[in-house]
């Protein structure tokens, strides 16, 4: 499968990496590590949770940047909401926010 390259990250996709890698680092019981992949403007937070948690590996946030949306398909967050940053920190209005894994529509436009 070719992969297509696009350019450098637009702004929206800056903020939303930015906001993302905010979510980033060591916690008592594990570490949250983020990921990118600026291709395809996506942003992950991956929780991995010490052995003596028993706890699995799992995805804390995930973001994506198509068009001028910016698609939230996870956010488990137990203090501030990736959506919450976004509108605060980052001046994105709530309407250019989907949030998928509340059941928001995606528009046909993304």
């Amino acid at each position: 499968m070719d992969r297509v390259t696009q350019g450098p990250l637009t702004h929206l996709a800056a903020i939303v990496r930015r906001e993302v890698d905010a979510y980033a680092g060591n916690m008592p019981n594990g570490k949250n590590l983020a990921i990118h992949d600026d291709t395809t403007q996506t942003f992950a937070v991956v929780t991995l949770m010490n052995e003596r948690q028993g706890q699995p590996t799992y995805v804390a946030q995930l973001a994506r940047v198509v068009g001028k949306w910016v698609i939230i398909e996870q956010d488990v967050s137990l203090e501030k909401f990736l959506h919450e940053a976004l509108m605060v920190n980052g001046g994105i209005p709530r309407e250019q926010i989907i949030l998928a894994y509340r059941g928001e529509a995606i528009p046909e436009a993304a």
